[in-house]
């Protein structure tokens, strides 16, 4: 009978995990109408109002950008036939994630690439009696800089500046004093900038 609980329980488990990683792989949907080549479609669940998509190209540089309005799903068409040849990606930052979706334009044809799809997070600041908690999610173990500047007569000074990683879970405090702050951290080849009036 115990040996059947146990079962039972890691067959509940690998349910609960299978359904977690399904639900994250449908995040995103791409797809193509046969109708009209040209036409992708986007299609991203579980967004929320306030979410950020964007179209940038190989250097950064954002063609496009749009706030969605409605938590839910969303979805758009785009031509992205009419791009120059070369490497672009489709960023959808949401609150504490950026996810990225790479895809190439070669003469018209667009070739989306659903392994090199990445997930990035971002880092997340509270400010309680002085002292500022910072997380971060770094499932691979990726670096995180923090810089932290005080604010001296309009002009931000270097007061703090530390490297994280070798961790998947990133957790800092600082006690700063009275007075305003500007936190910027770098990683995964993106960086954010926190205000921090204390």
């Amino acid at each position: 009978m115990k040996k059947t609980i146990n079962v039972l329980k890691k067959g509940i488990l690998l349910l609960a995990v299978s359904t977690s990683l399904l639900s994250n792989a449908s995040d995103i949907i791409v797809s193509t109408n046969a109708a009209e080549i040209s036409k992708t479609a986007i299609t991203l669940n579980h967004v929320k109002a306030g979410d950020i998509l964007s179209l940038k190209d190989n250097y950064g540089v954002v063609l496009y950008t749009e706030q969605i309005k409605e938590t839910g799903t969303y979805k758009k068409g785009f031509d992205l036939s009419a791009l120059p040849n070369g490497e672009y990606t489709f960023e959808i930052d949401k609150n504490l994630e950026v996810k990225t979706i790479p895809f190439t334009v070669n003469f018209e044809n667009v070739y989306f690439n659903k392994e090199k799809e990445t997930t990035s997070y971002k880092p997340y600041v509270r400010q309680e009696n002085g002292i500022v908690y910072i997380t971060k999610l770094a499932p691979k173990q990726e670096a995180l800089n923090i810089h932290i500047y005080a604010n001296n007569n309009s002009d931000y000074e270097l007061i703090h500046s530390e490297r994280i990683k070798g961790v998947q879970s990133i957790e800092k405090a600082y006690k700063l004093g009275k007075g305003d702050y500007k936190i910027v951290f770098v990683s995964d080849n993106k960086e954010y900038t926190k205000f921090i009036n204390n």
